[in-house]
């Protein structure tokens, strides 16, 4: 106890005097440093006693940052580092990409038993089957682009069309009032959405090309008339009609590589030198056609063209003619065109369009036969009062000579006619367009029957690209749900998802 009172005892007392000499000596600084040490100027003492501290030393110590005279400050930004993306898409790839046409897939099953479409098939004991276009007319629809991209060919093995009961109608009135009778049929091929009228019209174009008609066809309506195309002012009109050179190139191109075959075995009758490139009398239509060599010519070949296809007096024989318009509400209405007025040109004052307008209105006659066909269109058209109406009032009209065996049907069905009239309040109706089509003939197009939603169904199933059973309830279902038949709807609820 003693020993630890000692220790406590030492460690609280104060150290001793000999423990302080111990800890080094802080060295002082040498002669030589001293010498180069620079004698700093002693602070003055503050007199004013309200501030204890001075900004002189501060300011002093400020390092004085040399400035070039002339030279400008620039502001520089970080530029930004582009990932390499692969190779750009070229001019044109994305329209290329969205236009294409695919009529065939290998990895589709052929059907067994499929027939080919021949010159007798499209009349009403086929109506409800699958036909097989052949080869040939393929081609020739290809040329004068009939197909459409919407269209699910890719998904089979070869092209096929459903002869259905309206197909099979149009073509017996094709064949024996415009063959035979040399008479001019002007149906205007209405329906709603998905309905399947561009496909009408191609089953048309088929049947023409089968038996030897000269078919001109106009693919889209709106390239006409939303200035997508060349135009020019023909001197000496009034009013001002105007060209449209291009287009009508291209059209003749496509109606040669779609008729060569037919073109050469008819001749001319009149020599026609007032061409760039004249032809003499005797030569054939596919050499008149062959003189537009330019754009430039394309118009007067055309009329040259016309001048022979509609000789009443000529005694050479001349082919009936398939004239076929997809989208009609186009051509029926105000252009995107300009004249040296900014004013916008109304479509009848293109005199291509004028040619179409009047062969569909009946002003231009056909003394050897026409077949002219227009199809409507909702997916991408503009609104049009006046068509509509027309429309209407034809389908009215025609309801009533159909009911006229029955008095008060026809009573009815006329009370209704008188009650489709213009708005007398709406200023938007065009005379123009209700003269065209106040003679036409309006062919409804509806859903497809249950018999040909089977015979769809079958087709599909045997190609491999539906893979469920085919019986009465699917076949039921299925027309149904798609609207009583509408083919268009009937497509993307069962072969929608096979679409890539």
């Amino acid at each position: 106890m003693a020993s630890v009172a000692n220790c406590s005892r030492r460690l609280l007392a104060r150290p001793s005097t000999g423990l302080v000499q111990i800890l080094p000596v802080r060295p002082r600084a040498s002669a030589l440093a001293a010498g180069l040490v620079i004698a700093r100027p002693t602070p003055t003492q503050n007199t004013n006693p309200t501030s204890s501290f001075s900004t002189s030393a501060a300011a002093q110590a400020k390092t004085v940052q040399h400035v070039r005279a002339g030279k400008q400050t620039q502001v520089s930004r970080k530029k930004k580092k582009f990932a390499p993306r692969g190779r750009p898409i070229a001019p044109g790839e994305r329209k290329a990409y969205r236009k294409r046409i695919v009529l065939s897939n290998n990895n589709a099953l052929a059907v067994p038993g499929l027939e080919e479409l021949a010159q007798p098939d499209a009349t009403a004991a086929n109506a409800g089957r699958i036909m097989a276009l052949p080869d040939a007319v393929v081609d020739q629809l290809r040329a004068i682009e009939a197909f459409k991209p919407t269209q699910n060919l890719s998904l089979f093995r070869r092209p096929s069309l459903l002869v259905r009961s309206e197909t099979a109608a149009l073509a017996g009135r094709m064949q024996r009032e415009v063959a035979q009778d040399k008479k001019t049929l002007r149906v205007v091929i209405d329906g709603e959405r998905l309905a399947g009228k561009s496909t009408m019209l191609q089953q048309a174009m088929a049947h023409g090309f089968l038996n030897d008609f000269l078919v001109i066809h106009v693919p889209e309506g709106h390239e006409l008339t939303t200035a997508c195309t060349e135009y020019a002012a023909i001197p000496d009109t009034e009013p001002v009609q105007y060209v449209q050179a291009n287009y009508t190139h291209r059209l003749l191109l496509a109606m040669l590589a779609a008729n060569s075959e037919l073109l050469g075995k008819f001749q001319t009758g009149h020599a026609h030198d007032q061409l760039a490139n004249p032809v003499a009398a005797g030569s054939t239509l596919r050499d008149l056609v062959n003189a537009a060599k330019e754009p430039d010519h394309a118009w007067p070949v055309f009329q040259a063209l016309l001048t022979e296809l509609l000789d009443v007096e000529t005694s050479l024989p001349r082919p009936p003619l398939v004239l076929s318009i997809d989208g009609l509400a186009h051509l029926m209405r105000i252009s995107d065109y300009r004249n040296p007025a900014y004013e916008r040109i109304h479509s009848h004052d293109l005199v291509l369009v004028r040619f179409l307008v009047d062969a569909l209105g009946g002003a231009t006659r056909f003394p050897h036969g026409a077949a002219v066909l227009a199809a409507t269109t909702y997916g991408n058209a503009p609104s049009n009062p006046t068509m509509d109406l027309a429309l209407a009032q034809r389908r009215a009209e025609q309801k009533a000579d159909a009911d006229a065996d029955a008095d008060a049907d026809a009573a009815s069905s006329s009370n209704s006619s008188r009650k489709l009239t213009p708005d007398p309040y709406f200023r938007g109706y065009d005379e123009r367009v209700a003269a065209a089509m106040r003679t036409v003939e309006v062919l409804p197009l509806k859903g497809v029957s249950k018999t040909e939603t089977r015979a769809l169904l079958e087709y599909w199933a045997a190609s491999g690209v539906l893979r469920q059973r085919v019986d009465e309830r699917a076949v039921l279902s299925s027309w149904t749900l798609s609207g009583n038949g509408v083919v268009g709807e009937l497509e993307r609820s069962l072969l929608l998802s096979l679409q890539v």
